[in-house]
C-alpha cells in the first residue's frame, strides 16, 4: 500500500509535465468588419439642383412717350398703384407753348381756307357770263382744295401736339406694386426711357437661367421648388416658357415656371428649383464609386454571402454590368435585388474571407438625387 500511494504522488507532476509540453490549439481568426450597401433596382432619374428668383409674370417698365426734365415722382419702390394712377410729371412748359402755337396755326389756314373759298365761288359765278377765263376758275379751284388740305394738316398738327403734352403726366398702365424706380425728380429722361417699374401680383413665376448643355433634359422633367425663407415648403411647379434663344452674354436660356396650384410668392425673393428627369428607362442600382472593381478586367463588385445557422459570412466577386457614373456614384445591374455589395476596402478582399456586418446594410436608390451620396452602413 505504501508503495502504491508513492507511485501515484510521482505521476501527478509527471502529467502536469506532459501537459505543458502538449501544443496550444491556434486561435480563430477574428472576424473583418465591412461596410455595405443593399442593391435596389428602379428607373434611373437625376435632379438638378438651379438658384432662381420670384419675378411677376406680366410686368412692364412706364416710361415717358416724350423727353423732358421730371418735375415730380409720385411713387416709391413697393407702393400699390392702380391703372391711370399718376407715376411721374415732366415739366411741360416747351410742350405747353407747341401746343399754342398749333392752334394759331390752325385759326390762319383755317382763315386762308375760307379766303380761298370764297375766292371760288366768284369766280365761279363771273364765268357765268365769260368775264372769267376757265383757266383763272381752275387756279382758284386748285387753291381752295390746297389751302383746305393746308388747314385739315396745321388741326391733325395740332392734336399731335395737345397729345405730347398730355403725355408729359405718366400714368400707369396695369396695376400691381412698383418694383423699381429708375429716374428722380430733376433728371433729365429721354423719349421711352424707363422710369418706374411695375409688376402684377397675381401671377408670380419662378424664373432661372438653364444651362447651354442641359436643355434638352430640361424640357422633359419634373419640377418643384422651395423658397429660401421656407427651405421646408416643397411645392410643385409647371415650365410655362423656355427661350428659343440664349442671353447673348451668359449662353443660358432663360426658363419660367409657375406654380401647380395658385399661391403667393414674395416678388424677388431667392428659390431653389429642382428639376428631376428620367437619365435610363432601364432599372439599375447605386453603389458608390469605391464599391466597383474589376474581375479578368471586366467590372465586379464583392458581395457578402449569408450562411446557415451561426456560421459568418463570406464575400465573392461577382461581376456587373456598368450602366453610368454620376459623381460619386456608379450605376450597375447584372445582380438580384437585395444583394449586400462590400461599399469600401474592397482592395483588402479576398474570395471566401469571412466578414461581419457592422451594422444593417442601407439599400442603394437608383433615383439618388445627382451630387448626393448614398448612404452606406
Amino acid at each position: 500500500m505504501k508503495s502504491t500511494h508513492t507511485a501515484a504522488l510521482l505521476a501527478i507532476p509527471m502529467a502536469a509535465l506532459l501537459t505543458a509540453c502538449a501544443p496550444k490549439a491556434p486561435p480563430a481568426d477574428p472576424l473583418r468588419p465591412v461596410r455595405t450597401v443593399e442593391l435596389r433596382y428602379d428607373g434611373v432619374h437625376d435632379t438638378n439642383r438651379y438658384a432662381a428668383v420670384v419675378r411677376a409674370r406680366h410686368e412692364v417698365d412706364e416710361a415717358f412717350r416724350v423727353g423732358g426734365k421730371i418735375a415730380q415722382r409720385k411713387v416709391e419702390v413697393g407702393q400699390a398703384v392702380h391703372e391711370g394712377d399718376v407715376l411721374a410729371i415732366i415739366e411741360d412748359t416747351d410742350y405747353r407753348l407747341a401746343a399754342e402755337a398749333a392752334q394759331q396755326s390752325v385759326a390762319s389756314a383755317a382763315a386762308q381756307a375760307r379766303q380761298a373759298d370764297s375766292d371760288r365761288k366768284r369766280l365761279e359765278a363771273l364765268r357765268a357770263d365769260g368775264s372769267v377765263s376757265p383757266s383763272d376758275e381752275e387756279k382758284a379751284r386748285t387753291a381752295a382744295q390746297t389751302s383746305a388740305a393746308a388747314a385739315e394738316a396745321e388741326a391733325r398738327k395740332l392734336d399731335l401736339a395737345r397729345n405730347r403734352l398730355k403725355y408729359t403726366v405718366l400714368r400707369a398702365s396695369r396695376s400691381g406694386v412698383v418694383t423699381a424706380v429708375r429716374a428722380e425728380a430733376g433728371q433729365v429722361v429721354a423719349e421711352g426711357q424707363p422710369v418706374v417699374s411695375i409688376a402684377a401680383e397675381g401671377e408670380p413665376e419662378i424664373v432661372v437661367d438653364v444651362p447651354e448643355d442641359q436643355v434638352a433634359s430640361f424640357r422633359d422633367a419634373q419640377y418643384k421648388a422651395t423658397l429660401a425663407t421656407a427651405p421646408d415648403q416643397v411645392f410643385e411647379v409647371a415650365l410655362r416658357e423656355l427661350s428659343p434663344q440664349a442671353a447673348s452674354q451668359t449662353r443660358t436660356y432663360q426658363a419660367r415656371l409657375k406654380p401647380v396650384q395658385s399661391r403667393q410668392l414674395p416678388l424677388g425673393a431667392t428659390a431653389t428649383l429642382l428639376v428631376e428627369h428620367a437619365v435610363s428607362q432601364s432599372e439599375a442600382a447605386v453603389i458608390p464609386t469605391a464599391a466597383l472593381t474589376q474581375s479578368e478586367g471586366k467590372p465586379a463588385v464583392w458581395v457578402v454571402r449569408r450562411k446557415s445557422g451561426d456560421e459568418p459570412a463570406v464575400v465573392q466577386l461577382a461581376p456587373v454590368a456598368v450602366n453610368g457614373y454620376r459623381n460619386e456614384d456608379v450605376l450597375v445591374s447584372g445582380l438580384p435585388a437585395g444583394t449586400l455589395v462590400v461599399s469600401a476596402g474592397v482592395q483588402k478582399m479576398a474570395p471566401g474571407l469571412k466578414v461581419a456586418l457592422s451594422s444593417p446594410a442601407a439599400p442603394a436608390v437608383a433615383d439618388a438625387p445627382a451630387g448626393n451620396k448614398v448612404a452606406t452602413r
